[in-house]
């Protein structure tokens, strides 16, 4: 992966990702789908870049029910907030969801000016906070999703999520049926049976993953 095009290392040259990750301390390490990356209750002082694959965020109550808050995509950053918390224990699980790659850095050295003095420390650092920024987002966009009493309505507020970033009626979900459910905050099987009513009803098309919105109107 071209870590230019991440957004932590967002305009910055490769010359410069090189000199700044001898000076992070960054390593790399692989993960096999269904291992858990970084436990809840554990603390962490890495932050987390994901090189290949994909994994997902997620959280268990007492009574050990799971609830997905999010997935990490290629060139997406995780574990910043409990990382820039000293000693702060994880409220969340991060798996991989299949084989992954992940490279990890130190976010003492991340804040920390370097002994070298790096020129481009300081873009770091700002794109550090955009990336906090971006994480806030994307848990006000679950909330949003999940304020729906109804199933169908927290499916469509996904949807036309995901067909808005997309740009296109027909998108590509990172979730199978279990973790959408569990992202939307419902149970699967019912979830499943409406995906099945929104089919009949003409209101979306699916195939595993693959989903349309029949409303042929919303991109004109």
């Amino acid at each position: 992966m071209n870590l230019s095009n991440t957004q932590l290392f967002r305009g910055l040259e490769e010359a410069e990702i090189t000199s700044l990750l001898g000076c992070l301390n960054a390593t790399t390490r692989s993960f096999q789908k269904g291992e858990v990356i970084l436990s809840e209750g554990n603390t962490t002082e890495n932050i987390g870049i994901l090189l290949s694959g994909l994994a997902v965020i997620s959280c268990n109550d007492i009574w050990g029910n799971t609830s997905i808050l999010g997935h990490v995509a290629p060139g997406s950053v995780f574990a910043e907030v409990y990382a820039c918390i000293p000693g702060e224990p994880m409220l969340v699980t991060v798996s991989a969801a299949e084989d992954t790659s992940i490279l990890f850095m130190n976010v003492g050295r991340v804040l920390a000016t370097c002994t070298n003095a790096c020129p481009f420390h300081t873009r770091l650092v700002r794109n550090l906070l955009t990336v906090c920024a971006h994480r806030n987002l994307q848990l006000s966009q679950r909330i949003q999703h999940t304020s729906s009493k109804s199933i169908r309505g927290r499916l469509m507020s996904y949807f036309s999520e995901c067909a808005k970033r997309a740009g296109s009626n027909s998108f590509l979900i990172p979730y199978n049926r279990q973790q959408l459910a569990d992202y939307l905050n419902v149970d699967r099987s019912t979830m499943c049976n409406e995906l099945s009513k929104m089919q009949k009803d003409g209101i979306i098309e699916y195939s595993k993953n693959q989903f349309l919105l029949k409303d042929s109107l919303m991109f004109q």
